[in-house]
């Protein structure tokens, strides 16, 4: 097997200006946010983003103005509220958004991870989604049955991008035995194209062969994997940190009145990198506060 272990800086390098980014995680939570803020601290633009329910990340690349089309069921920070740079391009006309419902979406997910070029449904049925999205959503016959159904497209992208939780060099990526639903996480990166996972901790591949039965992304999926302890924060990652709900309730001020450049100024152009990040964002009393561990 060959080593996949990269710096964080260098796995954003590999993804270029217009690149299409199928991004993990779950609005708040266990999202690959480092690695997001890596791309807007390398001035990366002009992206398409899909997700399963899209939030802070993609408000991050909203306020940066990176993204020009969004993929998604929904778009919020949760209990935080309305994701308000995504809401301000949206309302000034500067984002193609897409919308599908929750099985739809989970529907194109597994037609990209199965190799089809669509996948049937009837959960559009009844609603008006198809009509504003031809492009994506055609209807069907079943030619079984002749039963009325959608096509959805797969939801294929350049990349999908995912904050895991332990690894080994080589990109094998586990699960910890207690943890949360996992959403589409899974699915997501077995319908890459390419695939950078971030994780907590890198682990020796003698740890790994332990637990093979908790390895759900094999090294064979995986183009980079980077280590990146509280990859995801402010957001949570179940079983190893909570959601920071001073820094998001902070950051919600902040994108309510426009002043995405003053939060950006101080945690993502102007830290150098993911450790002067992690300086400005968290003492070592908030560590401990947040920790679950």
């Amino acid at each position: 097997m060959k080593s996949k272990l990269v710096h964080l800086a260098d796995a954003a390098a590999l993804i270029p200006n217009g690149a299409s980014l199928t991004i993990g995680g779950s609005i708040i939570r266990r999202s690959p946010v480092a690695l997001i803020r890596e791309l807007i601290r390398q001035e990366k633009s002009g992206f398409t983003v899909l997700a399963y329910p899209a939030g802070f990340t993609t408000d991050l690349l909203a306020g940066a103005g990176a993204v020009d089309r969004v993929e998604a069921v929904y778009e919020g920070l949760f209990q935080f509220g309305f994701a308000y740079n995504f809401r301000r391009r949206v309302e000034a006309g500067e984002l193609d958004i897409r919308d599908f419902s929750e099985v739809a979406m989970a529907a194109r997910f597994r037609a990209a991870a199965s190799g089809v070029p669509f996948m049937p449904t009837d959960a559009l049925l009844g609603t008006g989604m198809a009509e504003h999205n031809p492009e994506q959503i055609r209807e069907i016959s079943c030619p079984f049955t002749g039963r009325k159904l959608h096509a959805v497209d797969a939801a294929t992208s350049d990349f999908t991008l995912l904050h895991g939780y332990v690894a080994d060099e080589y990109g094998n990526v586990q699960f910890p035995v207690a943890r949360d639903a996992d959403d589409l996480d899974p699915v997501m990166a077995k319908a890459a194209q390419r695939l950078i996972v971030t994780v907590e901790k890198i682990v020796p591949h003698s740890e790994i062969l332990k637990t093979p039965n908790l390895t759900y992304i094999p090294h064979t999926w995986v183009e980079a994997v980077v280590e990146v302890p509280f990859g995801a924060h402010p957001l949570s990652c179940d079983g190893f940190y909570d959601e920071d709900e001073a820094h998001m309730q902070d950051y919600q001020l902040l994108m309510k009145d426009g002043r995405f450049a003053e939060y950006a100024d101080r945690y993502i152009r102007g830290a150098v990198d993911h450790a002067e990040y992690l300086s400005a964002a968290l003492t070592p009393a908030r560590i401990f506060e947040l920790s679950v561990r």
